[in-house]
């Protein structure tokens, strides 16, 4: 049923893209928003009760409509399924600014690249080179594939139903609603949910990174994992996106011109300097990531009917 489901959003998703931030982002902010706001007076233990409100009720809600629905019939389980999915995770989240990033710069509209980038990742762009908006186009499209297509499936597939899929998106959001303040990082409320999404995202990060391993240069891939993440920011982040760089072979991270600043963050990857090829060349390791994850999906579906 996981097999179908996956290839059933794929299609949808062809068809009739979704407009992740209104249908999905805005709302689920405006939950945790809400429950934040009834629940935050600062101590650890209110943080606890809040994550369990906002996001263990609908998590618990929803299986038990899972249930209900499959008892009646299962194709109306599957239909429940199919819904989640494609509400919580998809290609389209990220690939239409990419997309549109890799195009001008093979027009050598720069302008209009930097343009896009701004407004996917909501930064300044105006002095950046065709290197640096090819880098983080990059970067921001292996950690997007994982936040909205790999960790989304795994949680699908080790829990019953659509509750994983729910609960990775939801555990998410309510992560960076809570810790958007910078207040909150002085603050034991968000406590809670932080140390949640990391033990949450742990199994997602290493299934994502290893599967960039898999489908491209391996023995790299693997290097750059073990020895260059814990330099990023993100380190948690980090393990995908080293090993995603290293299975490319493309140097990212490194300076960043923002406005007046210069950004130095860590070099993570080996191989040449980021450029629209290598854009092209991420596009097709997230593809034979998916590919991969589809066929394990078919190979446990016959091992669970030959059991």
């Amino acid at each position: 049923m996981s097999l179908f489901s996956l290839i059933a959003v794929f299609l949808l998703e062809q068809f009739k893209p979704l407009d992740y931030r209104r249908i999905v982002a805005e709302p689920l902010g405006a939950w945790a928003a809400f429950v934040e706001a009834r629940f935050n007076a600062g101590a650890r233990h209110h943080g606890v009760a809040a994550w369990c409100v906002a996001v263990a009720l609908p998590v618990l809600l929803l299986g038990l409509v899972y249930l209900a629905l499959y008892w009646l019939n299962p194709l109306l389980g599957w239909t429940l399924n199919v819904a989640v999915l494609y509400l919580t995770m998809g290609f389209r989240q990220f690939s239409h600014h990419y997309t549109e990033i890799q195009l001008a710069l093979r027009l050598g509209d720069l302008d209009r690249a930097r343009q896009l980038l701004a407004e996917w990742q909501g930064r300044a762009t105006h002095d950046m080179s065709v290197q640096e908006v090819a880098r983080l186009s990059i970067e921001g499209a292996l950690g997007a594939s994982h936040r909205h297509v790999f960790a989304v499936l795994l949680w699908f597939v080790l829990l019953p139903g659509p509750c994983g899929a729910l609960l990775y998106r939801l555990a998410l959001i309510v992560r960076d609603q809570w810790t958007s303040d910078i207040s909150a990082e002085h603050n034991e409320f968000s406590l809670f949910a932080r140390r949640v999404f990391g033990i949450i995202d742990w199994l997602p990060l290493r299934t994502t990174a290893a599967a960039f391993a898999v489908v491209g240069d391996f023995e790299d891939a693997v290097h750059c994992w073990r020895t260059q993440p814990a330099m990023w920011p993100d380190r948690d982040l980090g393990i995908v996106l080293a090993s995603g760089a290293g299975a490319l072979g493309v140097q990212l991270g490194g300076s960043v011109v923002d406005e007046v600043e210069v950004s130095d963050r860590a070099e993570l990857g080996l191989g040449d300097p980021a450029d629209v090829d290598f854009m092209q060349s991420a596009v097709g390791l997230v593809w034979r990531a998916t590919v991969l994850w589809m066929l394990l999906l078919f190979l446990l579906g016959l091992a669970s009917l030959a059991g």
